[in-house]
């Protein structure tokens, strides 16, 4: 089901300074007050994935791509971008029921994911599943 909620352009421009040139490290979006527009609600050129779980809020929902670097076992170096769903126990029904019907909407604008990852509390969205989910 869509809400009719649209993605902002700024949107698509963002994730492609991320994905392309490498500039941002993960973007996190949110609906407007009006809950009619996908917004911007920050980005961040910083590495630190503790940081990035720190600007999830424990009682409001958000849409996140965060650029996953890793190592694999022979030694090499990979990236993903990865997609993520928060929605939190905390939220409000109505939050969260809008959020959940709006995601499409941000997310098949958004070309090059690797990962979708839901989450409603810290162990789902932690460094360790994420990391887990990019094999």
């Amino acid at each position: 089901m869509s809400s009719g909620v649209v993605a902002a352009s700024e949107c698509l421009a963002k994730f492609n300074d991320l994905k392309m040139k490498k500039s941002l490290k993960y973007i996190l979006f949110k609906l407007n007050d009006s809950r009619t527009e996908i917004v911007i609600d920050k980005t961040s050129e910083s590495s630190d994935y503790e940081e990035f779980l720190r600007n999830l809020p424990a009682d409001g929902c958000r849409w996140a791509v965060y650029d996953f670097n890793y190592t694999l076992e022979d030694g090499s170096h990979r990236n993903k971008v990865c997609f993520f769903s928060w929605s939190p126990d905390n939220a409000p029904v109505r939050a969260k029921m809008v959020h959940a019907s709006s995601k499409d909407a941000l997310r098949k604008s958004l070309d090059g994911i690797s990962v979708e990852i839901q989450g409603t509390d810290s162990t789902e969205v932690a460094y360790e599943t994420g990391l887990s989910r990019l094999y």
